[in-house]
């Protein structure tokens, strides 16, 4: 990394502040200025000079992937570089830029390939941090952000109208329930596991619920009937609008009269559409979070010092007046704090729809995390069974907590609970040592639908109550390996087509049974049992400090499923919904 070195203009020094508001994220980039000797900066400070034409023949050639809305500023902007002879180091640019969806490259990049391209502008940091956070990875270094727009919800005009636009001005929540619950609007999205778009929209919709008594259920149900109009991508959404402004056609069950849209996606969109079909554009009120187009290195210590530095120096070329005109003339605004009037009006914005408020605190990584764990089990029909460690240490006291740590569980797997439907199977076990005869373990809620009833009441109001009694057994031990083989026995010989199923193992020690089968047999009988074909990955969640991550990844690893630690029960809730995220991705 040591070899590599940036522009001067893109220091930390630059006096434009919206070039320092679009910067928010160029700590690395900072450390590659800091580290690369003192004449770099300068030598390519000296590409801002346009050369004679030879420059072409020592071009420096990159590609760059790039997500399709930004892709055709991307294109024009390399087209002026080459044009005008830019260049760095006395090198020119030749850039070649291809429009691929953030999800793909994501994958590819996760999957540690050697990758066909030297930099990557997603439309979203989201993409960024989840390469990043995999050891296994491809490398990305971030090195700063070009473009900036705000997500909102898109609407045809006779629906505005409906609505109130531009007057009437709507939180999140009340947007979605204003077209949820009035049959003639149709909210379409798209697919928050491959669009930033949906999952940004998403989570703010399940923060603001988590806000209410009985969020988590409405977030839930809100996600449900998201899911049943849904497309691939942020493109193919806005394939569902209706075709022509006719009475007909507005009606149509079948198509979208409100999307979930970026208001650059709302400002193409306009652009080629009759009058009477340009969409208004709602911006709620509680804050519209931003894609923020982070430019970004791929495997950067592979990347040439001309590459590298040509990369940069590109980036910096979006940041001066003739890039800046550029973003602007596709849609993009240049930072968070300016909105332009132009960009917004032609997108559908009108006052006082709230445009030019700050964008909100982005999402935590872990609030992303859930509302795509909530969403993966929401669209596909979830069957798990949860199997909880009852043994005497979870009665000890979970520090801070007052509580101890079978209490923080079942406070835990009750939220986890309310984030599935009546569509969803969740059974549950506990398990000790020697509980039922000889058996370390007993089914107190067989697997079954949520929604069914039985009874004075559905197999959610059954697991709740039960939840609520688990008790931790005196003396008892951790009759984990026994336990595991059943449990994996019983919930493939129960597998559902079509559903996600998966087995939700909760421990807080390891194997204390000595006559248990041997780890060896459990592992072994547990890969004879796993069949991709019909996909049963087990979750096995350590919990406490007694606890061995290691352990629980081998064994979970087993199956194709995942081992994970938590320090504090609390944190179950969201490591379940992270797990079958990961789970889920792979099925």
């Amino acid at each position: 990394m040591g070899r590599h070195s940036l522009p001067d203009d893109y220091g930390a020094g630059a006096a434009d502040p919206r070039a320092r508001a679009r910067r928010r994220t160029v700590a690395i980039a900072t450390v590659l200025v800091l580290t690369v000797a003192a004449g770099t900066a300068a030598a390519v400070r000296g590409g801002l000079l346009s050369f004679s034409s030879s420059c072409q023949d020592q071009a420096v050639r990159l590609k760059i992937a790039a997500s399709p809305d930004v892709a055709p500023a991307l294109r024009a902007a390399a087209d002026e570089a080459r044009t005008k002879n830019i260049t760095s180091d006395g090198h020119c640019l030749d850039i070649h830029v291809t429009a691929r969806d953030a999800y793909q490259v994501t994958d590819s990049l996760l999957s540690g390939r050697k990758s066909d391209v030297q930099a990557w502008v997603p439309d979203s940091g989201l993409w960024v941090q989840r390469v990043t956070a995999d050891a296994r990875a491809t490398q990305v270094t971030q090195a700063g952000n070009v473009a900036s727009s705000p997500v909102g919800v898109a609407v045809v005009p006779t629906a505005a109208k409906t609505l109130g636009w531009p007057d009437k001005t709507y939180t999140w929540t009340e947007l979605a329930d204003a077209t949820t619950d009035d049959d003639r609007l149709k909210l379409g999205t798209a697919d928050p596991s491959r669009s930033a778009t949906g999952l940004l929209a998403l989570t703010r919709l399940t923060s603001a619920a988590a806000e209410v008594k009985g969020g988590d259920a409405q977030a839930a149900a809100m996600a449900k009937a998201l899911s049943r109009r849904t497309a691939d991508s942020d493109s193919q959404v806005l394939e569902t609008l209706p075709r022509d402004s006719s009475g007909t056609e507005q009606r149509n069950p079948k198509r979208n009269q409100a999307l979930i849209l970026s208001e650059q996606a709302a400002f193409t969109h306009n652009a080629s559409a009759d009058s009477g079909q340009k969409l208004g554009l709602f911006y709620p009120k509680d804050g519209s979070p931003r894609l923020d187009y982070p430019f970004t290195l791929v495997d950067q210590p592979r990347l040439s010092t001309d590459e590298s530095r040509a990369a940069l120096r590109f980036m910096t070329l979006l940041e001066q007046p003739e890039g800046t005109r550029i973003l602007q003339k596709h849609g993009f605004r240049i930072s968070d704090e300016d909105a332009p009037a132009t960009v917004v009006t032609a997108a559908g914005g009108r006052s006082p729809q709230p445009y030019e408020e700050p964008a909100p605190e982005p999402d935590s990584e872990k609030a992303l995390q859930e509302s795509l764990g909530m969403w993966t089990i929401t669209v596909q029909s979830a069957r798990i069974t949860t199997v909880v460690d009852a043994s005497a240490s979870m009665s000890q006291a979970v520090p801070g907590s007052g509580r101890s740590r079978m209490e923080v569980t079942k406070a835990s797997l009750l939220q986890a609970l309310a984030t599935f439907t009546p569509d969803d199977e969740i059974g549950l076990w506990d398990f000790s040592t020697k509980l039922d005869g000889d058996k370390d373990y007993r089914v107190l809620v067989p697997t079954g639908r949520l929604g069914d009833r039985r009874g004075g009441g559905t197999q959610r109001d059954r697991l709740s109550a039960v939840f609520s009694s688990l008790k931790p057994v005196r003396d008892g031990a951790t009759g984990l390996y026994d336990t595991t083989l059943a449990a994996y026995k019983a919930a493939t010989a129960s597998y559902v087509q079509g559903k996600f199923n998966a087995l939700v193992i909760l421990t807080d020690g390891v194997n204390q049974d000595p006559g248990s089968i041997s780890r060896s047999t459990l592992l072994t009988q547990l890969r004879e049992l796993a069949d991709p074909r019909r996909p049963v990955p087990l979750i096995m969640i350590a919990v406490g400090p007694e606890a061995h991550q290691q352990e629980a990844e081998r064994i979970a690893g087993a199956t194709g499923g995942s081992g994970h630690q938590v320090d504090n029960p609390a944190q179950i809730h969201s490591v379940i919904l992270k797990a079958i995220v990961e789970a889920g991705s792979q099925s």
